[in-house]
């Protein structure tokens, strides 16, 4: 069996789609994303009898179920010291394992390209996810082409790295060409594979009900493959650990030259999924040897790592460094507890994203009037400059955090703002943006928010700044019929303060719930302020059950506290252990 695979050599190009056609049982022609007038091919040779044991290994149904048409994109491209190779010889057998997977369950439609013109935004946005399968080397110096290769990831798109993957963007003796793509990958190989390709390691599995580990059944299992070993950006704090080496199961002798910080912790990590942004990422180190791509447990160790970068499988990316029960249990229930800037609002954003991480939460929202830092003295709104939002997208990653949410009071109906708002949002990777915006912008809006995919939560000030979005039976009615990405931001806080029962509003709005904007308050009525979770007159007990029996999953629960100012740690802290207590109880 041949397959002939077409690279383009010019940067003039013509953009059409790709697919592999399968003319014939013994043949398959891969033609790339783009064709240029010079092309070179190559011919790998597959026998038949190893295609029908691909065929034979990989799964015949997905795991979960495409909510649209995906779009995978496999680049190959190897390039050392400005040359390019033929790479690995697993190549061909893994994109063939590839093409038929998707194409035999229907999860995705698979196309080819090693030209790097294609990290231009306008071709990638066409992709819901990258596959990097044994790329190495330094694919490009353009810094255009790779700051638009992080942004689609940043954004929402996904990426699938295999094997040499982590060697990609290191050129020996200097392996961190491109930090960055390092920090979003998770990790650069930069000590070497301590086992060749013939070496048996012994696998554990470390997330035994990860929907990514679904092939192993919990159960460790030994493989021959030349698997590399990672150090910094490498960190448990950012990463969710699948597979690891179980090092008391593995040859780990001096000779196997294992890095000391390694040899030190045994953490070598062979598979892991990260959130960067708002992307979903997948990487394993698996993928030198051919015989992996007819190995029914790596296949489908691999689909089930491509579905959710595709965003079609639902899987937890908390990092395992970061893991407490209460967390785990709030991963099982579909929830998100996040801080809202306005509780620190006399901070600074920078600050914000901080004091968040101290208090060991794991998301935050943003805020139109917060100051972005001491560097960047201005409000956090659409109007700062990319150089600028990069800064604050640095600061995330840096922390960990992603930014789920975003509070502008008002979108204009005027399509230039529009736009210019919803790029900002995706650019910070922003999910839902919570506003109060008139009511003849509708129509507008809601065209962006499916065309970005970000969410509308309609916020409920009281009745001088919301007399529409104030009741909860008002955005059922201006809702209906509209998109389900727009419903929504329950401030339980306000709707107190006007006397509306917040479980109440709860059950009239049902899945129109995007987001919520938790308080306990201490009287239902004007007179009432702030008070720790748990300890005040709103029915929070009540609301958690009946969010968790009708299975709405907000966007995030945000903690907004909103009194007590210069003292109020405590009661946030309080507010923090009501909520983790709360879910470990409802999750029994």
């Amino acid at each position: 069996m041949k397959i002939n695979f077409y690279t383009n050599s010019l940067l003039i190009m013509s953009f059409f789609m790709i697919n592999l056609l399968l003319h014939s049982p013994s043949k398959i022609i891969a033609q790339e994303v783009f064709k240029g007038n010079e092309t070179k091919e190559f011919i790998y040779d597959i026998p038949d009898s190893l295609h029908q044991k691909i065929e034979q290994a990989i799964p015949t149904k997905a795991s979960a179920n495409p909510f649209k048409k995906r779009k995978l994109l496999i680049i190959n491209l190897n390039r050392l010291n400005g040359k390019e190779r033929k790479g690995h010889p697993s190549i061909p057998y893994t994109n063939l394992a590839f093409r038929l997977m998707g194409e035999n369950t229907g999860a995705w439609e698979t196309s080819f390209s090693n030209d790097t013109m294609v990290f231009k935004p306008e071709h990638l946005k066409q992709f819901d996810a990258i596959c990097f399968n044994n790329t190495a080397g330094v694919l490009c110096d353009d810094p255009n082409l790779r700051q638009s290769l992080l942004d689609y990831v940043f954004s929402g798109g996904g990426f699938i790295g295999i094997h040499a993957a982590g060697a990609t963007f290191c050129q020996y003796p200097v392996y961190d060409q491109f930090p960055e793509f390092g920090e979003m990958l998770g990790g650069y190989e930069n000590g070497g594979h301590p086992w060749g390709p013939k070496d048996t390691i012994t696998l554990h599995v470390e997330e035994p009900l990860h929907p990514v580990n679904a092939a192993f059944d919990g159960r460790g299992f030994d493989a021959s493959d030349e698997v590399f070993q990672f150090s910094n950006p490498y960190t448990r704090d950012k990463l969710r650990i699948l597979l690891t080496i179980d090092t008391e199961k593995t040859d780990m002798s001096p000779d196997r030259r294992i890095l000391p910080e390694r040899r030190a912790d045994g953490d070598i990590a062979i598979s892991w999924v990260r959130r960067y942004g708002r992307g979903r990422v997948f990487y394993t180190s698996f993928g030198h040897n051919p015989h992996l791509s007819w190995n029914p447990k790596i296949v489908q160790h691999y689909f089930d790592g491509i579905q959710f970068a595709l965003g079609d499988l639902d899987a937890p990316t908390i990092p395992s460094g970061r893991l407490t029960p209460a967390l785990k249990t709030q991963e099982k229930l579909g929830w998100k507890l996040g801080i809202e800037a306005y509780t620190f609002k006399d901070n600074t954003l920078f600050e914000t994203i901080d004091k968040t991480v101290e208090l060991g939460i794991q998301y935050v929202g943003g805020l139109n009037v917060q100051k972005v830092s001491a560097g960047i003295p201005k409000n956090f709104d659409y109007n700062l400059s990319d150089e600028e939002l990069l800064q604050i997208r640095k600061k995330l990653i840096e922390a960990g955090i992603p930014m789920l949410t975003y509070y502008i009071f008002d979108i204009p109906g005027d399509e230039e703002t529009v736009k210019k708002i919803f790029e900002f949002g995706r650019k910070l990777g922003i999910e839902t943006f919570i506003s109060e915006p008139k009511l003849q912008d509708f129509d507008l809006i809601e065209k962006y928010c499916e065309m970005y995919n970000i969410k509308l939560a309609l916020h409920n000030h009281g009745p001088r700044l919301s007399p529409i979005y104030m009741y909860p039976e008002k955005i059922v009615e201006i809702t209906r019929g509209r998109s389900p990405l727009i419903g929504a931001a329950c401030d339980f806080g306000h709707w107190a303060k006007e006397g509306i029962d917040p479980y109440e509003a709860i059950k009239t709005l049902g899945h129109r719930v995007i987001t919520i904007q938790f308080h306990d308050q201490s009287e239902i009525n004007a007179n009432g302020h702030d008070v720790p979770w748990g300890t005040g007159k709103i029915n929070l007990d009540g609301i958690l059950q009946y969010i968790k029996k009708e299975n709405i999953k907000p966007v995030m629960f945000g903690l907004e506290y909103s009194y007590n100012w210069n003292n109020s740690l405590p009661e946030i802290i309080q507010s923090i252990d009501y909520f983790n207590k709360k879910s470990l109880e409802l999750a029994r």
